[in-house]
């Protein structure tokens, strides 16, 4: 015991540790209730593990600057040598072993951005220190505190054997293995290596092929194409805290921001002169590049979904010998089919093809009426409203308390595409 003791004492005299909460902790069984960080603006700095008041307060700051107060605290703070003088903890070219603890309510995304900040900022050419091993976990935790402590070791200073003890194998349930790097002085981390894009042949299977002819009225001005696009996009931005709403509530919240990414997307291709990223001369590829712009921008279910249709609807028109306006439907019906057979899910199911499937209907018995189409997509949209059960997506385990008069935002989504492009 007494070695560990004096193991425990050396570590203690090379290590600073400092924490940083978003919220205070309250002691179960306490009657007081510690709020003093309910402002959803304000950080504490310093505070104790217990909840114990930090050395100040703080407007919100992002991780990089969090890591940069951390940090400059603890190396100024200082640690005392044999002669009892206060040195810096940490000097330019030490080596350094840094623990990230999560006090409880962080999740592993925070903690990794956070562990990400603090390495870059301590290797920078502020310190220009060697950070040789990482620990990120939860290895003394504050009951659901949303927040984190820092601890930074100095291996350069401390006795040779805590590089072996850091190092060595356990079986202790709670203890996150370390993530050595760097001891036989490679030269770049290789979670700092940005991993290179995978670079994709851009020319479309569309341009080694003949296309087919157009018999699309006014189709051969591509400006109305783009038009219609744009105002698309643009509407389906705007809608996006709308959609966030609904979808907050029956389902996981992302729907705005996902069709958002799709729509920014699309009109960023759109608008880059001279760009087949997005081609509207020809509706083959067309729908070819836009399924490419969803599958690039979109994430969930909704994306996968979209992209299926758009590529449905390209295939469809490249087996044609004249793309006629009924073909037009037609690749309209097969797209939304296809969001159908892999979806899951059908009219009724309160999901995107409430939607859908009356907008590709109507197309086809009014030939292309555009105005009848997106009102027919509306009604199915705002009928999902009332529906009481879903069948698929999000919804399918909310009860129908939660999903009473909230419309799917999927369908809503699909409408708001429909109305713009009808105008």
């Amino acid at each position: 015991l007494k070695e560990v003791a004096q193991a425990a004492k050396n570590v203690c005299g090379h290590v600073g540790t400092m924490g940083i909460a978003l919220d205070a902790v309250t002691v179960p069984g306490s009657k007081h209730v510690n709020d003093r960080l309910d402002d959803d603006t304000t950080i504490e700095i310093g505070l104790g593990i217990h909840g114990e008041a930090g050395m100040r307060q703080s407007s919100m700051m992002n991780a990089n600057d969090m890591a940069k107060e951390l940090i400059h605290s603890i190396q100024t703070y200082g640690k005392t040598t044999e002669n009892d003088k206060i040195v810096p903890m940490f000097a330019e070219g030490d080596e350094l072993c840094v623990l990230i603890n999560n006090l409880g309510g962080t999740s592993n995304f925070e903690m990794s951005i956070l562990t990400n900040a603090c390495v870059s900022h301590l290797e920078s050419s502020n310190y220009k220190c060697t950070v040789t091993r990482v620990m990120v976990g939860s290895y003394m935790t504050s009951f659901n505190m949303h927040g984190a402590s820092i601890s930074i070791l100095n291996l350069s200073s401390a006795p040779s054997e805590l590089h072996v003890w850091l190092d060595a194998d356990t079986d202790a349930l709670s203890w996150s293995a370390c993530d050595i790097w760097n001891v036989s002085g490679s030269s770049s981390r290789p979670s700092f290596t940005e991993v290179p894009e995978v670079v994709v042949n851009k020319g479309h299977a569309s341009n080694k092929m003949e296309l087919p002819k157009i018999s699309i009225p006014g189709y051969e001005c591509s400006s109305m194409v783009s038009d219609m696009i744009r105002s698309a996009a643009q509407a389906l931005s705007e809608a996006e805290p709308m959609l966030t709403k609904y979808d907050t509530i029956v389902g996981d919240g992302d729907c705005g921001i996902t069709m958002k990414r799709g729509a920014t997307e699309i009109l960023k291709r759109l608008e880059e002169e001279g760009s087949k990223d997005l081609d509207v001369t020809h509706p083959v590829p067309l729908f070819a590049t836009m399924a490419d712009a969803v599958s690039a921008s979109m994430g969930g279910t909704s994306g996968v979904l979209l992209e299926l249709m758009f590529r449905k609807m390209s295939t469809s028109l490249a087996r044609s010998t004249d793309i006629t306006p009924r073909a037009m439907y037609e690749a309209v019906q097969e797209g939304v089919d296809a969001v159908s057979l892999y979806g899951g899910a059908t009219a009724g199911s309160r999901t995107m093809l409430d939607a859908l499937i009356p907008y590709a209907q109507s197309l086809r018995d009014t030939q292309g009426d555009l105005v009848e189409a997106a009102q027919k997509a509306k009604e199915g949209a705002d009928g999902t409203a009332s529906m009481k059960t879903a069948s698929a997506g999000r919804s399918n385990y909310l009860s129908e308390d939660t999903l009473s008069g909230t419309p799917d935002p999927g369908a809503i989504a699909v409408s708001i595409v429909a109305e713009a492009i009808s105008k």
